[in-house]
């Protein structure tokens, strides 16, 4: 087969071949980017076109279009040219009906595994990137059935992510076009003064269109039938009222922003977004679900980098929740998937080499006592201790840097930890301060979760560890404590995302990542 796909007729068993088994067609030369499944799918037809009637290629581009509703272009795969192309084919010869046979074969196909485990490869655009891809894709015998039958939106619905979430997003992707459509939502001035409970401005009143286009403003008309005349009189639209300060704060707590009801300037900034950036937004985190909405298990921990989120989904369906604080951008907390393995109860803290030089070391040269308040130890590469006063800060060598553990340890009481090639983990803080904050990237990578111990007793629970955590603490003793099971551990990035409401949240995109997925996931394919 090096040089080619036969697509072979009925010839052999008749004399006169049907129309509908044609002539026996050779591909022209080896199928550009040709893989396995590919070839499986003919081999499981003797390698007889798959494409014959033009039914099963109208069923083909339907399903096609129905792709935008993910975010994907239809274009990509030719959903505008097939039907032409397959009626030249058939007004040609056997080379023509087989180019295209193998050019259809190859649109749904990419199809198949662009809305199964998406368009862009996500180690092309993060070099961090961890998280294993889902590729798995129908058995062969399954897409051969539906092309055969012309069940192709069946088949592309099969592999869609089968989580509510998605859904959520698609459904969201929707509305949001339905209002790109309608010429996008009206904007609020820049520079516009500060919009606050009592105020009068005709600001006001572009605000109260903007959030009820959205839905988080009901317009409720007077009816005459009811009110008495003296109230029919409709409200001043340019008086902020307590009903838009409740609907300026439930805007606010979609977008990450702080809920005090007042449209200062990040309020204003995030009201005008354009709805178009917003659609690409929705699009491109339907991307990032499906590089991981696939063979999730049943219990598992889910860090939302983007959200300052973690989510528990314990075996027995609960969910335990909790705010987090995550890594600043010029130090990310990385995208991964692992699983925890034990957890350490009194932690010490080495000082990664990184936050070493660039931050403890520097801060020893200005103050000579940042160490002892901080119950820090200076150690040899070999865990001799040294006295601070026995190394030149300016060039201090190849020294470790140890907190004891305490009350003040940067790690706080117990770390979470699973294996990565990062060497970041979950753990207690005793900042706990910046758990109140709406953004939370202050750490140098690792996650900070609040309420950290009632999660990990939580984990020694789920895992039949039968292990008490207030003991363990109260020994005093550093000392790592594994689980009588692994638990799996996701760390994902999305800059949009639904509540367990199934309301879209848009969050800041704290690391800069949104631009280059969209350019790749709006890069024209050629097939």
């Amino acid at each position: 087969m090096a040089l080619g796909i036969m697509l072979v007729s009925g010839m052999a068993q008749a004399q006169q071949p049907t129309a509908r088994e044609g002539a026996v067609g050779v591909v022209e030369q080896a199928l550009e980017g040709r893989d396995g499944v590919t070839e499986a799918f003919y081999a499981a037809r003797d390698f007889q076109a798959a494409w014959v009637r033009e039914s099963q290629v109208e069923a083909l581009v339907e399903a096609l279009r129905q792709l935008t509703e993910d975010g994907l272009d239809p274009a990509d795969y030719g959903a505008d040219r097939l039907l032409a192309e397959f009626r030249q084919a058939q007004a040609g010869g056997d080379m023509a009906r087989g180019r295209f046979d193998t050019r259809a074969t190859r649109a749904l196909l990419t199809a198949l595994r662009h809305l199964h485990h998406g368009k862009v490869d996500p180690h092309s655009i993060d070099a961090d990137w961890e998280v294993p891809v889902n590729v798995q894709l129908p058995p062969v015998t399954a897409i051969v059935r539906a092309v055969e039958t012309g069940e192709i939106a069946a088949l592309l619905d099969s592999v869609r992510p089968a989580y509510a979430p998605y859904e959520w997003l698609r459904q969201g992707l929707a509305r949001y076009r339905h209002i790109q459509r309608l010429g996008g939502w009206p904007m609020l001035p820049e520079g516009g003064p500060t919009l606050r409970l009592g105020e009068t401005h005709p600001d006001v009143a572009i605000l109260r269109g903007r959030l009820a286009q959205i839905g988080e403003l009901a317009v409720v008309a007077a009816d005459a039938s009811i009110l008495p005349a003296a109230e029919l009189e409709a409200p001043d639209p340019r008086r902020f009222d307590a009903e838009l300060e409740a609907a300026v704060k439930r805007f606010q707590d979609r977008h990450l922003l702080a809920t005090d009801g007042v449209v200062g300037p990040r309020t204003r900034a995030a009201l005008n977004v354009p709805v178009g950036k917003r659609v690409d937004q929705i699009r491109l985190n339907l991307e990032r679900a499906r590089w991981l909405m696939h063979g999730l298990p049943e219990a598992f921990v889910l860090v939302d980098i983007a959200g300052y989120r973690l989510s528990y989904f314990r075996p027995n369906g609960e969910v335990w929740r909790s705010r987090i604080v995550v890594g600043q951008p010029y130090r990310r907390t990385p995208s991964l998937r692992s699983e925890i393995t034990h957890l350490t109860v009194n932690p010490t803290w080495t000082v990664p080499p990184t936050i070493l030089r660039e931050d403890v070391i520097p801060s020893v040269r200005r103050d000579p006592g940042y160490l002892a308040r901080r119950n820090m130890q200076v150690l040899t590469p070999s865990g001799q201790r040294l006295s601070p006063g026995q190394v030149d800060w300016s060039n201090p060598g190849n020294v470790m840097i140890r907190q004891a553990a305490g009350p003040n340890n940067a790690l706080g009481r117990v770390v979470v930890r699973f294996p990565n090639d990062h060497l970041v983990y979950l753990h207690d803080t005793p900042a706990q301060g910046l758990f109140a904050r709406e953004q939370r990237a202050f750490s140098s990578g690792c996650i900070r979760v609040q309420g950290v111990l009632e999660f990990a007793q939580l984990l020694f629970d789920d895992t039949g560890s039968g292990r008490d955590l207030g003991s363990l603490l109260a020994a005093g003793r550093t000392r790592n404590v594994p689980l009588a099971e692994p638990m799996p551990v996701i760390l994902h990035y999305w800059t949009v995302h639904p509540s367990s409401a199934g309301q879209l949240v848009f969050r800041p995109d704290i690391y800069a990542r949104d631009d280059a997925l969209l350019r790749a996931l709006d890069r024209p394919l050629a097939l």
